[in-house]
């Protein structure tokens, strides 16, 4: 199936928001994550997900979704799918992360926008807004008051 350009654009600006997400998630044994795919663990997996997403933003904007995959094969390097659900104001992206030893990619299944504009351009510039919004910024030290 060809994906539109709109997708590809998008999937980029996902990608491009979620990426230290998707760095700390691969800082985890990927054995562990295939074992709590396998046994359904997806507490646990959701736990990790959000652990890894409340580095960078907004509680609840990065979320495990419903499941995930795996693909061990011998001679072969492990490969890890997880189904998330990115929840910036106004916008729900449904899409599976897939994580490797050296790299982790996105595909987006699904994307609803709340108030959705006729313009296709102007919704993924709402997407990118609203992803960069949703980014957790640490305040600055406050400098010291001198009493």
């Amino acid at each position: 199936m060809r994906k539109c350009e709109y997708t590809t654009a998008r999937e980029k600006i996902v990608a491009e928001a979620i990426s230290p997400v998707a760095s700390e998630l691969r800082l985890l044994d990927a054995a562990d994550l295939i074992s709590l795919i396998r046994f359904e663990f997806f507490g646990n997996l959701s736990d990790l997900v959000s652990s890894a997403a409340e580095l960078y933003f907004h509680p609840g904007t990065v979320n495990f979704g419903s499941g995930g995959n795996y693909k061990l094969e011998w001679g072969d390097v492990p490969e890890v799918v997880l189904d998330l659900e990115i929840k910036p104001r106004d916008v729900t992206v449904y899409a599976q992360l897939t994580l490797t030893n050296d790299y982790a990619g996105l595909e987006i299944n699904h994307i609803s926008f709340l108030n959705p504009s006729e313009d296709p351009e102007e919704n993924t510039a709402f997407l990118e807004r609203s992803l960069a919004e949703a980014r957790f910024v640490p305040s600055r030290s406050q400098p010291s008051l001198a009493a």
